[in-house]
Parts: structure tokens; C-alpha cells; sequence
């Protein structure tokens, strides 16, 4: 890492870190949410490859916590599915902690790649494996072709396989 990338981030750091816990907190409403996203966010930041080249410092930023909020919420959301589909299913084996936890990141990644797919791949995917339906029903009920049907799942499911090649 270039000695002027971690003098950047260090001063970035010193002059917006405080403003950016108190921006986050006002956002959250949770001073220890603040503090995690603040800090994923510096980190995220001397991940990169340039700080010195970051104009607008408090913009940067905000743009940085905003992405790491909106995942956040949305990996909670999975969580709570997740915790809700066990508690319909109380028959199910017991789970460990690392399993939850190895599962949560998987749920998370999946939909990650389903969200970064597009409209119509994401829906072809997801009446496919959720609904059951065959990929001529789909091209039916969406009034495409078969092919492209084919098409989408190819790319989806290569997406999940990558997915799953990188746990």
C-alpha cells in the first residue's frame, strides 16, 4: 500500500470520522450500528487504492455508508427469513451456530448475485427454484421464449456456482 494512500485515509480518518459516526447515528439510531458502519467503512476505504485522490471527503464517505447500510438491512432481513422458515419448520435437526452462521452468508451472497441479475433473470430464477415452475411454464407466464428462459437460468445458476465455488 502507498505510504500517501494510508497518510490519506489516516487523515480522512483524524477530520470526518467523528462526523461520520454522528451522520451514521442519526441515520441508525443505534450509536453501536454507527460505530460498526463507520468503521466498515474506513476499512473499506484502506482497502482501496487511492485515498489521495478523494476530493470530497465527507460525499465519499456517506456514498461508502450508504451501500454498507443498504447491506446491513438487507442481510438482516435474510436473517429474519431465515430465523422465521426455522421456526415454521421445528422438526427440522439442530442447527450450530457456525452452520447458521455459514448458511446466513450463503443466503446473503445468493441474493446478492440475484439482486445484481436483473428483472426478468431474477424472476425466470426464482420461479424456477421457488415456485417449482418448468422452464416452459415460465416462458409461458412471462411470454418469452424458451430460449431465453434457458438463457437467464444459465446465467443465474452460473452465478450461484461461482457463489458457492468462493465459500
Amino acid at each position: 500500500m502507498p505510504p500517501s494512500h494510508t497518510a490519506a485515509v489516516q487523515h480522512i480518518y483524524e477530520h470526518h470520522h467523528s462526523w461520520l459516526q454522528g451522520w451514521l447515528n442519526g441515520k441508525l439510531h443505534n450509536a453501536c450500528d454507527a460505530a460498526d458502519v463507520a468503521h466498515d467503512t474506513f476499512v473499506r476505504i484502506l482497502g482501496g487504492r487511492n485515498a489521495a485522490q478523494i476530493l470530497e471527503p465527507r460525499d465519499y464517505l456517506a456514498t461508502i455508508a450508504k451501500g454498507l447500510v443498504i447491506d446491513r438491512y438487507r442481510r438482516h432481513a435474510i436473517e429474519r427469513a431465515y430465523q422465521q422458515s426455522l421456526a415454521d419448520h421445528p422438526e427440522a435437526v439442530a442447527i450450530s451456530e457456525e452452520d447458521k452462521a455459514i448458511i446466513i452468508e450463503t443466503l446473503v451472497a445468493v441474493d446478492k448475485a440475484l439482486a445484481d441479475l436483473g428483472d426478468r433473470a431474477r424472476r425466470i430464477f426464482m420461479l424456477s427454484q421457488i415456485e417449482g415452475l418448468t422452464y416452459q411454464q415460465i416462458a409461458d407466464q412471462l411470454q418469452v421464449s424458451l430460449t431465453t428462459v434457458k438463457k437467464h437460468m444459465i446465467r443465474a445458476l452460473t452465478e450461484c456456482s461461482l457463489i458457492m465455488a468462493s465459500l
